[in-house]
């Protein structure tokens, strides 16, 4: 009774400190985020002669008696209410958030199960549920330390995600998504853990420290078996560390404060649930297949996976820094070449040093190896132009590729109208030449010209605040904006203007400052966009979609990715509001 009482007392402070450091991650940031908010204005912003419309606000209200009533008066004068003015600030980033984070849950879930069919973790699931019904003397006890094995699982692997997020800060984590080095690294990364995957040699953790928890976890009570799942994780390293790497690169790229803790949730996840299931049924342990040589054919496939996906991590960085080598149809070469050298080897024709032969095809691996080979022949058209809509958001643009014989599909069929303002050359035109285009849409790209063009043609701007590395923006310029009617309203009824957040361009030096908002210098255009989008509509989500007036005043309330339906609703609501 003693012991149960001291294994409870344990678990509970353990939850304590998870929740401790989950609030840590997610109230701490919120001061910095009401900072940024209390700056938001809607003056107008004049980029050529003032560093930053927070700047101008500033020096235009150095003898106001609070922040508060700055906010209070700038709202006055877009003709929105306080409260109003808040509600946007509360939905800011509320379109995505939940979804992305279900999706990184799904991702690192996926990633966990098939870290746990590796050759390293496998085959400790019959050793370790044969321990825990032979320690724990009643069935009762070995399903409860079982538990307690699971949960200490999951809780190493959630306190690692919270500390990448403390490490690198909340706010970090968005920058580390579009940073050019952070990328290379990444990509980097994958392909030596692809390597590894493939047989070329294994990461491991120093021994010793896997000696030191193995001895700790012979002592008893919840001490030993938390000591025993954490021996499981550094033993397990060389197959979950390089995937622990490739759902750890998608957490980092939605920026997400809470995006490394939930990902690593579902990771740790799918791998504890199994040793605590078997543990509870330990009979079903029979129905399993046996450890074998399709252990190490599942760790090869995960190598070409990652290989692949490092190719994504590259081609931002060529993207963003303007190297125009990584184009569409040098990743679709790659890809479709890994592909059939995937196929090949699930068919037996190719094998790596650690494989044994392959006599006879499965059921299962005869099942996977067509939906391979369907996939690879599924790429094969997107090297003549073809959309490919089921990975275009994974793939570099379209504007990219040199061969495109796709015709523009049925968006081309409605024509632009002539452009009759007195601006005859775009500004940045040729720097964003390669970025996504939906056809039949007339882009600009900086937001003098577009007020002065909104001025003349007395149409309200649509700013599409997007990126170069934004996967939720490709999509949305694959399955909403050409759609007709949506096209039709964008074409005719407004000023498109879009703004890459991302863009590594370097300023001219009398084009640089200091933002008082993130409080650092703005050296790029793609940061000083950004500025833009924080200290004047309080929001840094991708994409974010607003409607303005001639002042840069937004008229309805900004969105984010959405569906067809919606967005033509929030077309016509901008446009009614500019009429009045």
């Amino acid at each position: 009774m003693k012991t149960t009482a001291i294994n409870r007392t344990l678990l509970r402070g353990a939850f304590l400190f998870l929740v401790t450091l989950f609030a840590f991650v997610v109230l701490a940031p919120q001061q910095l985020k009401a900072q940024a908010a209390d700056t938001v204005s809607t003056n107008d912003v004049e980029f050529t002669d003032v560093p930053s419309a927070s700047q101008q606000v500033i020096a235009n209200k150095k003898n106001a008696d609070s922040l508060a009533k700055i906010k209070a008066d700038s709202a006055a004068k877009a003709g929105v209410s306080k409260t109003d003015a808040t509600t946007i600030k509360a939905n800011t980033n509320t379109t995505d958030s939940p979804k992305s984070l279900w999706q990184l849950f799904i991702i690192g879930f996926l990633g966990g199960f098939a870290a746990f069919l590796l050759p390293c973790v496998y085959p400790m699931l019959p050793l370790t549920v044969s321990f825990f019904t032979k320690r724990g003397g009643s069935r009762a006890s070995a399903i409860w330390q079982s538990c307690l094995y699971g949960f200490s699982i999951i809780f190493i692997y959630v306190v690692f995600g919270l500390l990448i997020t403390i490490i690198f800060g909340p706010a970090a984590l968005n920058g580390l998504a579009t940073n050019g080095i952070f990328n290379f690294f990444f990509f980097l990364m994958l392909v030596v853990f692809g390597a590894s995957f493939l047989g070329a040699f294994e990461i491991t953790l120093p021994s010793s420290l896997a000696n030191k928890l193995d001895a700790n976890s012979d002592k008893g009570g919840f001490a030993g078996i938390f000591f025993m799942a954490a021996t499981l994780v550094v033993v397990s390293f060389s197959c979950t560390g390089p995937a622990i790497g490739g759902v750890l690169s998608s957490a980092f790229t939605k920026g997400d404060r809470l995006a490394p803790a939930v990902v690593m949730f579902g990771f740790s996840l799918a791998i504890a649930l199994p040793f605590t299931i078997f543990a509870t049924f330990p009979s079903a342990l029979k129905s399993l297949p046996k450890s074998g040589g399709w252990l190490n054919s599942v760790k090869v496939i995960l190598g070409f996976i990652e290989i692949a996906f490092a190719l994504k991590f590259l081609s931002n960085v060529d993207l963003a820094y303007h190297w125009n080598l990584i184009d569409r149809e040098v990743v679709l070469s790659l890809w479709i070449a890994i592909g059939v050298l995937m196929s090949l080897y699930l068919i037996g024709k190719i094998k790596f040093s650690h494989d044994s032969d392959v006599t006879h095809l499965t059921v299962t691996r005869t099942f996977i190896a067509m939906g391979m080979f369907a996939f690879t022949i599924y790429m094969v058209p997107g090297l003549w132009g073809a959309p490919l809509k089921a990975i275009s958001a994974l793939l570099p643009p379209l504007s990219t590729q040199d061969f495109d014989i796709s015709g523009g599909g049925g968006s081309a069929a409605i024509a632009t109208p002539a452009n009759t303002s007195s601006i005859k050359d775009k500004k940045y035109e040729e720097l964003f030449k390669r970025l996504p285009k939906v056809k039949g849409l007339d882009e600009w790209y900086d937001y003098d010209q577009a007020v002065q063009l909104s001025k003349e043609l007395h149409k309200p701007v649509f700013i599409d605040f997007t990126g170069w590395n934004c996967v939720n923006c490709r999509q949305m310029e694959q399955n909403v904006l050409p759609d007709p009617e949506v096209l039709k309203r964008l074409q005719n009824d407004f000023i498109i203007l879009q703004m890459v957040i991302d863009d590594k361009t370097e300023l001219p030096k009398a084009e640089q400052y200091n933002s008082p908002v993130q409080r650092k210098d703005i050296t790029t255009l793609g940061g000083k966009w950004l500025d833009l989008e924080i200290s004047k509509y309080g929001s840094n989500a991708q994409p974010y979609y607003v409607i303005t007036n001639e002042k840069g005043e937004a008229l309805v309330k900004p969105i984010g990715a959405t569906d067809i339906k919606s967005f033509i609703s929030y077309l016509d609501s901008g446009v009614a509001a500019y009429k009045k």
